[in-house]
């Protein structure tokens, strides 16, 4: 059985591409999880369905738990029922940013840590309805040396959602590559309101967007990272902005549902990182400022 914590637009999402019977939500203490969770599933071809998904009973051990979550929930969520996941059971981790990963994994260092990027796309226009926007990929690798030898077992059992997964032994590298992007179409999609290609074409994007690449390679490269130069990190940000151009970002979808974002993880960690490394991010520490003032904390 494996196990989600988190039943939001991403836990809801392999919850109805894995085979029936094989996933159940993680109830947290003092959440009585009452009836089965049901809602209607929009994949990206083919007939609405209707999905039931029961809870983890009580005796009931996972041999596997996806955490999809937010980021800034992470810890908190798996603190609350950590006692109900047995020790050998690897703890995938599917969070956008970075900073929880790495909290995670020195938190439990014993246990068998994963993470997972993802570029699967799905969103919840209504409370009972799930919508697999955009099929993508999912890559896996492991947080802590527990987790080295089950990558290749936690992508088997996630295979039969026929979804596309690939092992990622550097998976705090592939992190990285998707923190880019992200810190680069994210915030400006929440402060500007609008779907990410319009970003491209506004003042905001076209007066910081070059410095924000500039702090983003310099971070990069003082932390450990393959060194990237600016320019190629801009190319990476509007290629996805522009294949991506009628999406909603997670970021914006949060902002207008009154929902704390996830910018302390994005940009709010680079500037965090940057501060550590001596070096100066103001353009990212300006759009974290911006997107928190739009948020609830």
């Amino acid at each position: 059985m494996i196990g989600i914590l988190g039943a939001g637009a991403l836990g809801r999402l392999w919850a109805a591409r894995l085979p029936a019977g094989q996933a159940a939500f993680l109830a947290r203490p003092g959440q009585p999880p009452g009836a089965d969770t049901r809602y209607r599933f929009r994949p990206v071809t083919g007939p609405e369905t209707g999905i039931q998904v029961p809870w983890l009973g009580a005796g009931d051990l996972p041999d596997l738990v996806l955490v999809t979550t937010k980021a800034g929930d992470t810890l908190d969520a798996l603190t609350c029922v950590i006692d109900r996941i047995p020790e050998t059971t690897p703890i995938l981790l599917f969070q956008n940013g970075l900073g929880s990963q790495q909290t995670v994994a020195q938190r439990w260092p014993e246990r068998p840590i994963l993470a997972a990027s993802t570029t699967e796309g799905a969103n919840r226009p209504d409370t009972d309805l799930l919508v697999h926007a955009g099929a993508g990929e999912t890559w896996i690798g492991p947080m802590t040396k527990a987790a080295d030898q089950l990558v290749e077992r936690a992508v088997s059992q996630l295979a039969e959602s026929g979804l596309t997964l690939h092992q990622e032994p550097d998976i705090l590298s592939r992190l990285w590559q998707k923190l880019v992007v992200n810190a680069g179409i994210n915030p400006y999609t929440a402060i500007l309101d609008c779907p990410n290609g319009e970003i491209l074409t506004t003042h905001l994007y076209r007066e910081t967007i070059d410095g924000l690449c500039e702090e983003l390679s310099a971070v990069m490269a003082a932390a450990g990272q393959k060194a990237t130069a600016p320019e190629t990190l801009r190319q990476r940000i509007e290629d996805v902005a522009r294949k991506t151009a009628h999406n909603t970002s997670s970021m914006r979808a949060d902002v207008l549902r009154g929902r704390t974002t996830e910018i302390d993880f994005i940009n709010g960690y680079l500037v965090r990182r940057g501060k550590e490394l001596g070096i100066a991010t103001p353009v990212n520490q300006m759009l974290t400022e911006q997107v928190q003032q739009l948020s609830p904390h």
